[in-house]
């Protein structure tokens, strides 16, 4: 048993809401690589998450929707040859997947125009760009 983990606002990561499997790794591993099961898969259920705040569940959910299979976020990891760095490396990806999830929202864009001499450069690229196209035109005749 690990101890829970602290995530972004106060909301805690403990260790029951996190499901390991593992198994077989692709890529170099020596005489071990059909024995060792390194790869590591981390299934984190959200709703076992303790939250701060019900938004910051609603966040979550709302943020990594693509990524959810019902409640569960699935991470997996294998680029490590041993099963311990790759379960440190699937635990590291969860908490940041979390934690990015988490963070407030951004301020709103404010609308601005384009300054005058960005509408010259565009204007003059677009003459530039046409007279580059009549050239290829064939001749009128007359």
């Amino acid at each position: 048993m690990r101890e829970p983990i602290a995530l972004r606002g106060g909301a805690v990561l403990p260790d029951d809401a996190l499901s390991w499997r593992f198994s077989r790794s692709s890529g170099p591993g020596g005489q071990s690589v059909n024995t060792a099961d390194s790869r590591v898969e981390l299934s984190v259920d959200v709703s076992a998450v303790l939250w701060a705040t019900q938004a910051q569940e609603q966040r979550v959910r709302e943020r990594l929707a693509h990524r959810l299979h019902g409640d569960v976020l699935t991470v997996a990891a294998s680029e490590h040859r041993s099963q311990l760095r790759n379960r440190e490396a699937a635990v590291l990806r969860v908490v940041a997947l979390l934690d990015e999830a988490l963070a407030p929202p951004g301020p709103p864009r404010r609308a601005t125009r384009p300054s005058r001499a960005s509408r010259e450069r565009r204007a003059a690229s677009e003459r530039q760009r046409r007279a580059v196209k009549e050239l290829r035109r064939r001749p009128t005749l007359g």
